[in-house]
């Protein structure tokens, strides 16, 4: 009975998590529409202000968890905030690389950037930790790093968009591993450090009059307070649904968002999506199906492991 008990838990904590990081994924996806709203803005602005309107979102989101002890812990620490002040300034130079790609009409290439994300996560953990690629997964690395190629020779240069964002967030999520708290703690220390010079950096823009939250209209006031609940909100949903999930779960459901930008940037924003491009996105998603199959493989091998201990 108590195993049964147990079992249910389970299953409604996984649906819960698979809820929690759907809500994530998809707002993710829904990003671009808001990012194109912000686009007429100075791209420091909206940056400075995506930080210091995440700031309360995620205070409150720790005080409600209950895990403020933790989080003062951290601050006690100069080792951890060193290494938060390093993520924070990762995290920084990709929010600050995908706003300005959507508000130039650049958007399919961010849908590039994260859907080659994971497999730019492979290598770095092949590279910098010794983990042990599979057949499969050298083959999906292989396919990707044709696509890149492709692109590069069609277009005349990498495509750095796309490759500025995949390893920026590939970095972040390397050195976000070392940190010895949660994602919760984490995401309020890194914006409470980043909010520092967010902060004087707005307070320099009103005092000379080169704002657009107390100067401009009240649309744009709007906007820039909105920046916060949109960059916050799909994290700690992601945060708290990522602890209740399987990783192969997780590693399934990634491609939602850029699949979403994707289709957004080509029938709704109308960006060039030619021959190349299809091309290049076919090989990804090759590479991406062969990825997946390795790490399915993988985690229903280990279930099978488990299951017979």
């Amino acid at each position: 009975m108590a195993m049964q008990t147990t079992q249910i838990d389970a299953h409604a904590g996984a649906r819960r998590g698979f809820l929690l990081a759907l809500g994530a994924y998809l707002l993710w996806g829904l990003l671009p529409f808001y990012m194109k709203a912000v686009a007429h803005l100075p791209l420091a602005e909206v940056i400075a202000h995506r930080i210091v309107w995440s700031v309360p979102i995620a205070a409150a989101v720790l005080i409600w968890a209950g895990r403020t002890a933790d989080f003062k812990a951290a601050l006690r620490s100069p080792r951890t905030i060193a290494m938060a002040a390093l993520t924070a300034a990762l995290i920084s130079v990709n929010w600050g690389i995908y706003v300005w790609a959507i508000a130039v009409d650049r958007t399919v290439e961010t849908a590039l950037g994260y859907y080659i994300n994971p497999l730019v996560s492979v290598v770095v953990g092949a590279l910098l930790l010794g983990e042990r690629l599979d057949r499969l997964q050298i083959a999906a690395v292989v396919l990707a790093a044709v696509a890149v190629a492709v692109m590069t020779i069609e277009g005349g240069k990498l495509p750095w968009v796309s490759l500025a964002l995949a390893f920026s967030f590939a970095a972040y999520g390397f050195f976000r591993k070392t940190l010895p708290i949660g994602p919760s703690q984490g995401f309020l220390l890194e914006v409470l450090l980043l909010s520092v010079p967010a902060l004087a950096y707005i307070t320099y823009l009103i005092a000379t009059g080169q704002d657009h939250f107390v100067s401009g209209n009240s649309t744009d006031t709007a906007l820039l307070i909105g920046c916060g609940p949109v960059t916050a909100v799909p994290l700690l949903l992601f945060a708290f649904g990522a602890k209740l999930l399987r990783l192969s779960t997780i590693g399934i459901m990634q491609y939602i968002a850029p699949t979403m930008v994707f289709l957004i940037a080509v029938l709704i924003f109308n960006e060039p999506f030619g021959t190349i491009q299809a091309i290049a996105f076919g090989l990804i998603w090759a590479a991406l199906a062969i990825y997946s199959w390795s790490m399915l493989t993988t985690a229903r091998r280990a279930a099978a492991v488990q299951a017979a201990q």
